[in-house]
C-alpha cells in the first residue's frame, strides 16, 4: 500500500507530510487514511454548514430564514420556491416604490417583470415580460406584494401566453407536443 491507495484526499495530504521511511509504513498509511477521512467529513460538514447563511445554496436552514422572517415554512414547496420566497422578502424591505415591486417579482419569476402605475385608478400592474404561462408560485407573490403595498392600491397581474402566430407555421407538431397546456392562454 502506498499514499496512493489512500481513499481519502486529505488522507493523502496529510501522508505527504510525513518524513519518506514511512512510505512502506502500513500502520502509517492506515492512521493518515482514517485520519483523512474524519478530516474530509468535516470539511464537507464545514461547507454544508457555511451553504446554510446564503439563501441561494441553503437547504436545511432554509427554515430559520422562514421563522426569522415571519414566513411560514411549507416543507412540500420545491426548495426554489421557498428561496424565491424568502429572497423576495428579503429584497421587499423599504419605501414602496415600482422597482420594489419589480425587484420582488422578478425574485419569485426569475425573468423580466415590468410594474406600471395607473394613478387615476389607484393601481399598478405587474407583467411578466419573459414567463411563459402563470408563474408557479403566484400565490407567494400575491401574499407578499399585498403585505408592502399600501392598502389603497389595487394590483393587477399580466401574463405571457404563446400566441397563435407565434405556433401556427413555426413551431413543428413535436415541438408543440412538448409545451405544457398552460403555456397557452385559457390552458388548464
Amino acid at each position: 500500500m502506498n499514499s496512493a491507495e489512500i481513499v481519502s484526499t486529505r488522507g493523502r495530504e496529510l501522508f505527504s507530510y510525513l518524513p519518506a521511511y514511512y512510505e512502506s509504513s502500513r500502520i502509517m498509511q492506515s492512521v493518515m487514511g482514517a485520519k483523512g477521512s474524519e478530516l474530509d467529513a468535516l470539511y464537507q460538514a464545514l461547507n454544508e454548514a457555511a451553504d446554510q447563511f446564503y439563501v441561494r445554496t441553503a437547504t436545511w436552514g432554509l427554515d430559520r430564514w422562514e421563522v426569522e422572517l415571519g414566513i411560514p415554512t411549507d416543507r412540500t414547496k420545491p426548495l426554489d420556491q421557498r428561496r424565491a420566497v424568502i429572497e423576495s422578502k428579503l429584497r421587499g424591505a423599504g419605501t414602496f416604490t415600482g422597482r420594489l415591486v419589480k425587484n420582488v417579482a422578478e425574485a419569485y419569476d426569475g425573468g423580466t417583470v415590468e410594474v406600471s402605475f395607473q394613478p387615476a385608478e389607484w393601481a399598478f400592474t405587474v407583467q411578466f415580460k419573459d414567463t411563459l404561462g402563470i408563474p408557479p408560485n403566484l400565490a407567494d407573490l400575491k401574499a407578499v406584494i399585498e403585505e408592502i403595498k399600501p392598502a389603497h392600491l389595487a394590483v393587477r397581474f399580466e401574463f405571457k401566453y404563446l400566441l397563435i402566430r407565434e405556433v401556427d407555421q413555426v413551431m413543428k407538431i413535436h415541438d408543440l407536443e412538448q409545451v405544457l397546456l398552460n403555456k397557452f392562454a385559457g390552458g388548464a
